[in-house]
């Protein structure tokens, strides 16, 4: 601070310590971090600081190896970001450093990565740009059994991806925006997917935006949502769309995956027996055996045993 010629004991110290975040390579993970808390005690034993710890959180990074060994000028083996930002778009580049490893992990450097980086990016433009008049002009509407679904698949994704971005696990963040986007190419046309898609899309957009800020950005402002994705609220999953009617068991007889159904989430065992017998392939595998039992794993299966 130019300003600041007299004691750190003031406000603005204050203000910037504890630093909120420490990011840092592995390979400084010691020596650094050891001399910024050690002399950063000191000055807080000199009274020139109130903080004990000159960090709030820290995230070490791991390396990024290219066949097998670590990247370096001396061994030849650095790729030029540049180049792959000339080709593909900054970006992409970052989604792919993002998805390939936890930021805490080894990245092994694949060329063919960051081309399915490319092609996830154009997924998520070519769904805009194809409903983008949709998005632009939809009211809310009643949301019928395949809908709920779906909606509840995006909302799932986002409650998981937003504990995961609070552990730093930005990998498994892309992994549930690339299941949105999946979800959101099973729409219709119906005033209900149109809008569902404006929700899902909003979604997809603002927990994509610290890992691809570009085309986010772009795409928020063409899609009526606002002027600056950054101004947006952080979203939140909605525990009404995650509340699920229905539930759909796996079915087998004798051990062999012989159907599905679909029961209430509320439904007895009673229930459930009556409607896996009732299932047409399930009475297919047990014609002419007498069923000795049925075991039934809550949520999960049904397994039929006749003989």
């Amino acid at each position: 601070c130019p300003e600041q010629d007299q004691a750190m004991l003031d406000e603005q110290a204050d203000y910037w310590l504890p630093v909120d975040h420490y990011i840092g390579g592995i390979e400084h993970a010691i020596l650094h971090l050891l001399y910024a808390r050690f002399y950063h005690k000191l000055l807080r034993d000199a009274g020139l600081v109130r903080s004990d710890e000159p960090f709030t959180r820290l995230l070490t990074q791991g390396m990024v190896n290219k066949d097998g060994s670590k990247m370096s000028k001396s061994r030849g083996n650095t790729v030029d970001p540049q180049d792959l930002m000339d080709k593909y778009g900054a970006d992409t580049v970052r989604i792919y450093m993002m998805f390939t490893a936890p930021p805490d992990q080894s990245l092994e450097w694949s060329d063919e990565g960051v081309e399915g980086a490319y092609r996830f990016i154009k997924r998520v433009w070519n769904l805009a740009s194809s409903g983008a008049e949709a998005i632009r002009d939809c009211a809310e509407a009643p949301l019928e059994e395949e809908q709920r679904e779906i909606r509840r698949e995006i909302h799932e994704a986002l409650k998981q991806a937003v504990y995961d971005f609070e552990r730093q696990q930005f990998n498994t963040v892309v992994s549930a925006c690339m299941k949105m986007v999946n979800s959101l190419y099973r729409l219709g046309d119906t005033p209900a997917d149109r809008w569902l898609l404006r929700e899902g899309m909003s979604i997809t957009l603002r927990l994509l935006a610290p890992m691809a800020p570009h085309v986010t950005h772009y795409l928020w402002r063409e899609l009526g949502y606002g002027d600056d994705i950054l101004e947006s609220q952080w979203p939140q999953p909605d525990e009404e769309a995650l509340r699920q009617e229905t539930l759909q068991l796996v079915v087998q007889v004798n051990g062999k995956v012989r159907a599905r159904i679909l029961v209430s989430v509320d439904a007895d065992q009673r229930s459930v027996e009556q409607a896996t017998l009732a299932d047409a392939n399930v009475q297919k595998f047990i014609a002419g055996k007498t069923v000795r039992k049925i075991i039934l794993v809550p949520g999960k299966l049904v397994n039929v045993v006749a003989n």
